[in-house]
């Protein structure tokens, strides 16, 4: 018996509070999607609650967070890497 193994999703935003909070970091994740009437682009954020175990992430760091198990209420995001330190 086999099980089709499917891939987590990962998404790719800044963090917008981290130090805050004990081993969770807010991550905001900004897209451009064109309006339905005026055509143009709007930019559109979601914040997720991103799990860091390390608690080495801060407010401005670039970071990848995947999908994973409910960790609390709110948690459902974890941090895989951090691309880019805030300067």
């Amino acid at each position: 018996m086999t099980e089709a193994r499917t891939e987590r999703k990962t998404l790719i935003g800044s963090v917008l509070s981290g130090g805050k909070m004990n081993q969770t970091i807010v991550v905001s994740i900004e897209r451009l999607s064109k309006h339905p009437f005026y055509g143009k682009y709007v930019k559109r954020r979601v914040k997720y609650k991103a799990h860091d175990e390390k608690n080495e992430c801060v407010a401005g760091d670039k970071v990848l967070i995947v999908e994973t198990r409910p960790i609390s209420k709110t948690k459902r995001w974890s941090v895989k890497e951090i691309l880019e330190k805030a300067k």
